[in-house]
């Protein structure tokens, strides 16, 4: 038996990213290169390809463990 391995990386590019200021599309993500640091959770840095033009950057705390 075999299994799809992910990454997290791989599971946000395609996600929609919604804040009170940014609405689009990820299109882009790293760990990010200055580690900011949030209990329990990995950050990284994404690329958002926004809902009306342009494209920018933004960082995301994914929770990991339990």
């Amino acid at each position: 038996m075999s299994a799809n391995v992910y990454s997290i990386e791989n599971l946000l590019v395609g996600t929609r990213y919604i804040s009170n200021s940014v609405r689009g599309e990820i299109i882009s993500a790293e760990q990010h290169p200055k580690a900011v640091w949030y209990d329990g959770c990995e950050t990284y840095l994404v690329e958002i390809n926004k809902q009306y033009g342009g494209t920018t950057y933004r960082t995301v705390a994914v929770k990991v463990g339990a």
